[in-house]
């Protein structure tokens, strides 16, 4: 059975001056998160593609490299880990530059470690916000299924769907780019045993053809003879 308890939160500390690493990793630990410390640029990218972090702290000044490279260097990776910045440039064209590269937020020298705490706090439910909606929304090509509105959209336009079409839909997009046999939609949507003598298949199928398959649109359904169907461009 799985555990109510809810797992700890890990960031990943950058930076080389000993002394204000360890008030961090001190500061961070007493409130319960896991920490781990490197002091260079290299290591910093090295333990972020590794990725199991929920935030990661960057000091703006490193021995090997530049905070805002780094995070560029992540951004470019695709690594949408988020980076608090941490600088004693307090100049307002040092705080655009690094938010503009991909940080998330930039925290400027002295702090008070309370403000630490708050800043990750905010980045961290703000990327599990995002996570959560995402988690909502199935996308196969240019076809968009929002689960929580139940609303389907090709190419922005809303398309009407019945109950059934919708299950189907759902089943087949969370499916997408499996060949699907007739008996293994017909258990999955109607819930229950197939019947070899029923057409309900490729009624429903037809019809989300009609309606999503539209002129113009590249096809999604694809009828794979003698195994069954397909969803994907």
């Amino acid at each position: 059975m799985a555990s109510d308890t809810p797992r700890q939160r890990r960031i990943l500390t950058v930076g080389d001056d000993p002394d204000n690493a360890a008030e961090i990793s001190r500061t961070l630990r007493e409130h319960g998160l896991d920490v781990d410390l490197v002091t260079t640029g290299r290591e910093a990218l090295r333990a972020a593609l590794a990725k199991g972090y929920d935030a990661m702290t960057l000091d703006r000044v490193l021995p090997d490299a530049d905070g805002i490279m780094v995070v560029r260097l992540l951004r470019e990776a695709e690594i949408e880990l988020p980076v608090l910045m941490i600088s004693a440039l307090s100049d307002v064209d040092e705080k655009v530059r690094g938010l503009r590269t991909g940080g998330d937020d930039y925290l400027t020298k002295p702090y008070q470690p309370d403000e630490l705490l708050v800043r990750l706090e905010v980045m961290i439910r703000r990327k599990d916000a995002s996570h959560a909606a995402s988690d909502n929304i199935l996308r196969v090509g240019t076809l968009e299924v929002d689960r929580l509105s139940r609303l389907v959209r090709r190419s922005g336009v809303v398309v009407e769907l019945s109950p059934a079409e919708y299950r189907l839909l759902i089943y087949m997009m969370e499916q997408s780019h499996c060949v699907l046999s007739r008996p293994m939609i017909f258990e999955a949507v109607w819930g229950y045993r197939f019947d070899p003598g029923t057409n309900v298949i490729e009624v429903h199928i037809g019809r989300l053809r009609k309606k999503i398959d539209t002129e113009g649109e590249e096809p999604l359904f694809h009828t794979i003879r003698s195994k069954g169907y397909r969803l994907g461009a």
